[in-house]
């Protein structure tokens, strides 16, 4: 079976995305059976391979879920001991996993990452793998952890009484994963001064999370709208709080973008400019939280404010952050939406070819390229228009445009692997441009 293994798990994956309770419950009993029979580091590698990365936050929850029995299986003796094939890739996708844009993802992610933090090399080891510019980031998150703990396990639907009731599941046993580094780190912690210090920022910091997340979630809306006010001082006179707090601050923050009322969210879309203003490059960590909740419904809504003040916000973001950190999220997002927000979002990725492709040419391709293919394959002759008067034809051809203007005739040949439509709609709109 280990041989075929990367594929089925794949596969497995997919369905696990259904909204049928019983197919996800039969997926999940496929899973915690290759937990329990096949080689651990193949199925480390299928999860990591088919689930991690996945559009979906249900299939990345339960790859996560799954992934963390594996962990405990192996052990962290095991994992990080160094060896390519296992090191080089767990750590970079574990703390990937923990600051992931969906609670249950993270959840399994920072289980995960709480109990390899007991080996005693696991400092040294971040270090080796895992960017500098991220290492502070996972270091927070772990003395959080074992200063704190988990919290509570994420509550699931039918699917989960489902797993709870497998003969022989890793699933009930996952919550115990870390529990005796936990005791043990805390007892470090308050033994030493240092520690003591970082305990107290703790508590200030699940104060302060508590109060702005309890303004935010007010069922009256005016204290929620002084809960957006008092996030974006807070930005402004006390910006590592917001930063030290960042996930369940933008988590609080997403709803009110999302919500009906609608001045509330014009609100929250209004403010959100200021804070991208604010806190710039600090928003990398949660980008996957505000591109969706930024572009869904608003840049497609019939009130003129909300969609100005949605194209703003998006600008915002391109104007403070690195693009690079934007341009997945928008290929996707241009990819699956439809109407004038298709058409906004494809031309702002015609504008991210033109900046990045210079400095990161083959991520560029890899990025951008499916997003053509796609919207060449498909009917691209829509009369939906967005305010500056494009459709959806013009904007494809915009991007052919920039993708030219930086490959060359290799885009043409790129496209030879494509279906023939595909490629003889790129000949005729390159062999119509001046």
């Amino acid at each position: 079976m280990d041989l075929e293994l990367e594929g089925t798990v794949k596969a497995l994956l997919q369905k696990a995305g259904e909204s049928n309770a019983f197919i996800r419950q039969d997926v999940d009993a496929a899973l915690d059976c290759m937990v329990q029979h096949c080689t651990p580091t193949r199925s480390i590698s299928a999860l990591l391979s088919g689930g991690l990365s996945h559009l979906s936050p249900v299939v990345r929850k339960c790859a996560a879920q799954h992934l963390a029995n594996l962990v405990k299986k192996v052990g962290a003796a095991r994992l990080l001991s160094g060896g390519k094939n296992l090191t080089e890739r767990i750590l970079p996708a574990v703390t990937k996993l923990a600051q992931d844009s969906s609670q249950d993802a993270r959840y399994y992610g920072r289980q995960i990452l709480l109990f390899l933090s007991s080996h005693p090399d696991f400092d040294t080891l971040l270090e080796k793998y895992i960017p500098s510019k991220d290492l502070q980031t996972v270091r927070d998150t772990v003395f959080t952890l074992k200063t704190r703990g988990l919290g509570e396990t994420p509550q699931d639907t039918q699917s989960a009484r489902g797993r709870r009731s497998l003969p022989g599941s890793g699933t009930a046993r996952a919550s115990s994963l870390n529990r005796e580094p936990l005791h043990q780190s805390n007892r470090e912690s308050r033994s030493h001064p240092s520690c003591r210090t970082q305990a107290k920022s703790i508590a200030d910091k699940t104060e302060y999370i508590q109060q702005i997340s309890g303004l935010l979630a007010s069922k009256d809306f005016k204290d929620r709208i002084k809960g957006i006010d008092q996030l974006v001082a807070d930005c402004q006179d006390n910006p590592n709080m917001v930063i030290n707090s960042m996930f369940p601050v933008f988590d609080a923050l997403k709803a009110r973008l999302q919500e009906s009322n609608s001045k509330v969210n014009l609100y929250a879309l209004e403010s959100l400019q200021k804070i991208i203003h604010l806190l710039k490059d600090n928003l990398s960590q949660v980008v996957n939280i505000l591109v969706p909740a930024i572009v869904d419904n608003h840049l497609n809504s019939k009130n003129n404010a909300i969609y100005s003040a949605a194209v703003g916000a998006i600008n915002a973001l391109i104007s403070n952050l690195d693009n690079m950190l934007l341009l997945q999220p928008f290929c996707t997002k241009a990819q699956f939406l439809s109407g004038k927000a298709k058409v906004d979002l494809i031309e702002k990725v015609a504008d991210l070819v033109t900046e990045l492709y210079p400095r990161k040419p083959q991520t560029v391709e890899q990025k951008v390229l499916p997003l053509l293919w796609h919207l060449l394959g498909t009917s691209t002759h829509s009369g939906t228009t967005n305010s500056r008067g494009s459709n959806l034809r013009g904007a494809t051809v915009g991007l052919c445009q920039a993708m030219y203007a930086q490959m060359g005739p290799s885009l043409s040949e790129c496209a030879a692997s494509q279906p023939a439509s595909v490629h003889k709609d790129l000949n005729e709109i390159l062999r119509a441009l001046p």
